[in-house]
């Protein structure tokens, strides 16, 4: 079920629409560790910027990019977790009627 709900809308959300400081360095000053980090960027921004990739894979991912509704999938991530705690919750409520069963 999580492998489900990665692959698809949480993976989407995630990678075009979360942005992330990444930690350019740490440095050590006494006692103290002093951070400096990069600005907030989505992995997605991260990737257009990258020498590395090249450019049909940036224009792949600028089509796919174009084809995303933020809001539609925060609701799928949304549905799916509410499905993941049901079932989680459901698990855990039928683990807990047997260990009654066996303690009585």
């Amino acid at each position: 079920m999580m492998n489900q709900l990665y692959s698809g809308s949480l993976r989407d959300y995630a990678n075009y629409f979360q942005p992330a400081q990444k930690l350019l360095k740490k440095k050590r000053v006494g006692a103290r560790v002093v951070k400096k980090y990069d600005t907030s960027k989505t992995p997605y921004q991260r990737v257009l910027e990258s020498k590395e990739a090249s450019k049909k894979d940036k224009e792949k991912l600028r089509t796919h990019y174009m084809n995303l509704n933020p809001v539609a999938l925060r609701k799928e991530v949304e549905k799916g977790l509410e499905k993941l705690f049901s079932s989680v919750e459901k698990s855990y409520r039928t683990y807990e009627e047997n260990v009654e069963m066996r303690v009585c």
